[in-house]
């Protein structure tokens, strides 16, 4: 008698939203985006944002999505869930949350707890509601609070947090604060019209700005 196994399948979507407001979105894709330029080029540094994450084997039941997850020791590229079985069982070492407007204190209590047993190094929650950064790490085995949080820098990217009347930024290594896309934008843009006012300027002078 041939003995059939039956095949898990792992989810890709766990039917949630990935944010409930647009605070929350442009929050995640913020830091989701400053994580990607900071290893860009570095090939062996996946960053995801809400992607599912199965750390045991054989247990689809088991997963979380973090807001941002970054991940060292595994290539960049596409992936519909992160298995962590078939990641060489390297776990996210670093995991973000921004903490939605609904999410009541039991379920970000769970969080930490799955967090906590599945070997994040780092965890930041940051509450944009009352303008709160908590931050955890692992120390002897167990993620515990980082006090003060204030000025922190991340052992892992490097990255310091500052939490303002603006509410929080991030800082890069090379002091550069982390920008959204939009943020993006307006800068080069800003730069591109101030390049073309000069090169109008010049001409006006009778001066070639391509010659410069």
């Amino acid at each position: 008698m041939q003995v059939t196994t039956e095949q898990i399948i792992y989810p890709s979507s766990d039917g949630q939203p990935m944010a409930d407001s647009t605070t929350q979105y442009k929050l995640i894709v913020k830091i989701k985006e400053g994580c990607e330029a900071l290893f860009k080029n570095d090939p062996n540094v996946f960053i995801a944002a809400d992607l599912l994450w199965y750390p045991v084997e054989g247990r689809p039941e088991i997963s979380q999505a973090p807001d941002t997850m970054v991940i060292f020791g595994r290539p960049k590229g596409e992936r519909r869930s992160y298995i962590q079985f078939r990641e060489d069982n390297i776990a996210p070492q670093v995991v973000f949350e921004i903490r939605s407007h609904n999410d009541r204190q039991i379920k970000m209590d769970k969080k930490i707890a799955f967090y906590n047993r599945y070997g994040v190094e780092e965890y930041y929650l940051y509450d944009p509601e009352n303008n709160d950064l908590t931050g955890w790490q692992r120390i002897e085995g167990n993620l515990e609070v980082i006090d003060p949080i204030e000025g922190w820098i991340s052992p892992r990217l490097g990255i310091r947090f500052e939490v303002g009347e603006d509410g929080l930024e991030i800082y890069r290594p090379d002091g550069e604060a982390f920008v959204s896309p939009e943020e993006l934008r307006e800068e080069r843009d800003f730069e591109r019209q101030r390049a073309e006012r000069l090169a109008a300027k010049l001409r006006e002078l009778n001066i070639d700005p391509d010659s410069i």
